[in-house]
């Protein structure tokens, strides 16, 4: 894909990221470099370095990018079950396929055993301020707790899904989705508990 043409640094930043997203899903996590990424846009290493300081800083760009995505979809999912317009299953989907199929959980991963965690606070402060925009306290009492700690179980059973799901569940002869049925069942309980959805 060539893109030789002149970009605002925003444009240049967010053309890059989806280059680097690409890669990531195609490859894995350790197939996102700066020269991978500037290769894929048809820009220079030097260019790229300028937006993200070094291949740490972009994968936490990535990160964060991921981050703002599914955030959003999650968002737009959490709206549309409140007023009856979806259910808890779909936001457990965006969740388990943004750790899966778009590579969250493998990038997550890369950034630990490279030493790069702290690049994962700006996701989890994200997480955190989703889930407080979208679970007020008034609810009922103990609400706030109670979507704290489903989404807890949720983001950390879509990573062990993401890292682990398959195999293990071929090993034991359970269905794939064994995961995402758990999952699906802890949140509609925890909604119905904290008077998010009627039970």
């Amino acid at each position: 894909m060539s893109i030789r043409k002149r970009l605002t640094p925003d444009e240049s930043r967010r053309v890059a990221l989806e280059a680097a997203r690409a890669l990531l899903i195609e490859a894995g996590p350790q197939a996102v470099t700066l020269k991978a990424v500037a290769s894929r846009v048809d820009r220079t290493h030097a260019n790229l370095l300028h937006h993200f300081g070094s291949a740490s800083g972009l994968q936490q760009a990535l990160a964060e990018h991921l981050a703002a995505t599914v955030c959003a979809s999650i968002a737009e999912a959490a709206v549309a079950t409140r007023a009856g317009l979806g259910t808890p299953g779909e936001i457990v989907e965006l969740t388990f396929d943004i750790m899966d199929r778009e590579g969250g959980g493998a990038l997550a991963t890369w950034m630990i055993l490279t030493g790069n965690e702290n690049a994962l606070d700006p996701i989890i402060d994200m997480i955190h301020s989703l889930v407080d925009e979208l679970h007020p306290q008034e609810l009922t009492p103990g609400a706030e707790r109670t979507m704290h700690e489903a989404t807890l179980a949720l983001v950390l059973m879509a990573l062990g899904d993401a890292m682990m799901g398959e195999r293990l569940a071929h090993s034991l002869q359970v269905p794939r989705d064994t995961t995402r049925d758990h999952a699906e069942a802890m949140l509609t309980a925890a909604y119905v508990k904290s008077g998010y959805i009627a039970g």
